[in-house]
């Protein structure tokens, strides 16, 4: 690959032309890695709720035309100056968010939230020079979270690509770079659930399925999934979810229906749905005394938070968590060798509900907007 390092790439991508309408398979021009930047060849990528949210344009700012995809793996083609961390052949993830390691929140052991690669919807180029590295029908393309994985190749920062383990599978890692780790590292690296405890999972799509996968290696001997959705109640049980509450058929507080089955309230609960609703449920719905309830969610703007304060000063305690507290360079790479070594019980092919070639991707989409599935992988260059 050596051979192109410095050149511009002519190669195929998946444009969003206009929102909401399907991608379209163009012939794009990605430009050369430029200082602190690599060029990654991307061999599988995923489809991701994010993706689909802002294709839609539904309550942000819309940027057209652009390159989604953030959910990927590949292999490093060329490096930018500056660049020693990596160099061409190595095999990567690239994430939504990034590690720069050199300030307090990267040089700290509690935060994995990067100030300066820290996710940016809003960022639509590239942090050294203020440019896309994209050109299509003459035309640049706007980047997305960094990553615009919907492309033969793309260009990142190099605070925003972990390099893993070659020997590992990259059709089923790839997912390891957004949500599946998301929920995930709110179990095992957050909530932190104890051998024989009890756990409660609000919201069982992807990310609430990876959270009870996590609670199910940490060893939890209860794990209720908590959902609307009855149909997603089958599948769940595949990721060692025990039982199941759909709060429409109770006509009390599902905190309340919680509390009375589990004897005053589960260890921990973790809320992955973004309704406000949801969070407070999944919060009061741990046990006084050592209860913890981490929430992994994004809420509307406007939403507020409200709980009576004896909820707290009876010692039960509230978190958030960012991508499940993975730093993204230090940390995905231990994680997937674990999974390569089998040191981690994490079964990802159970995610893994679909698969389409590149020449498809749309299918993708029609997928998740159908509630079909939880994870599509998108083999490239096929």
């Amino acid at each position: 690959m050596s051979n192109t390092a410095g050149q511009v790439i002519k190669c195929k991508a998946a444009v969003s032309w206009e929102a909401g309408k399907p991608l379209v398979i163009e012939e794009v021009e990605v430009a050369p890695p430029q200082a602190n930047e690599v060029r990654i060849k991307i061999l599988f990528t995923s489809l991701c709720h994010t993706d689909v949210y802002f294709w839609e344009a539904k309550g942000q700012k819309p940027a057209f035309p652009r390159i989604f995809g953030h959910e990927a793996a590949g292999v490093v083609e060329s490096v930018g100056e500056g660049v020693t961390d990596l160099k061409p052949g190595d095999t990567v993830l690239p994430v939504f968010t990034g590690e720069c390691k050199e300030c307090r929140h990267c040089k700290s052991e509690e935060s994995n939230m990067c100030d300066l690669l820290r996710i940016n919807t809003d960022r639509t180029v590239m942090l050294s020079d203020g440019k896309s590295r994209f050109i299509a029908k003459g035309k640049p393309i706007h980047h997305f979270l960094g990553t615009s994985t919907f492309s033969e190749y793309t260009v990142a920062h190099i605070g925003s690509v972990a390099k893993i383990d070659p020997a590992a599978p990259l059709d089923k890692v790839c997912v390891l770079s957004c949500g599946i780790s998301t929920g995930l590292g709110a179990a095992i690296n957050v909530a932190k659930p104890k051998k024989g405890s009890s756990v409660a999972v609000f919201g069982l799509g992807a990310v609430g399925l990876a959270a009870a996968e996590g609670a199910r290696i940490s060893g939890a001997a209860r794990i209720i999934g908590v959902d609307m959705n009855p149909s997603r109640f089958e599948q769940a049980k595949k990721f060692g979810v025990t039982e199941f509450v759909n709060p429409k058929d109770h006509d009390k507080p599902v905190q309340e229906v919680i509390a009375e089955m589990t004897d005053g309230g589960v260890d921990r609960s973790i809320e992955c749905t973004g309704s406000i609703a949801a969070m407070i449920s999944a919060f009061e719905c741990v046990h006084d005394g050592w209860g913890v309830a981490v929430l992994v969610g994004v809420p509307n703007r406007d939403d507020s938070f409200k709980t009576h304060p004896m909820n707290l000063l009876n010692e039960r305690t509230l978190k958030g968590t960012f991508f499940g507290n993975f730093k993204p360079r230090t940390d995905l790479p231990r994680l997937v060798e674990k999974y390569v070594n089998k040191e981690l019980d994490l079964q990802l092919e159970k995610f893994i509900t679909h698969e389409v070639s590149f020449s498809d991707i749309n299918k993708a989409f029609d997928y998740m907007l159908k509630g079909e599935g939880l994870r599509c992988i998108i083999r490239m260059g096929a």
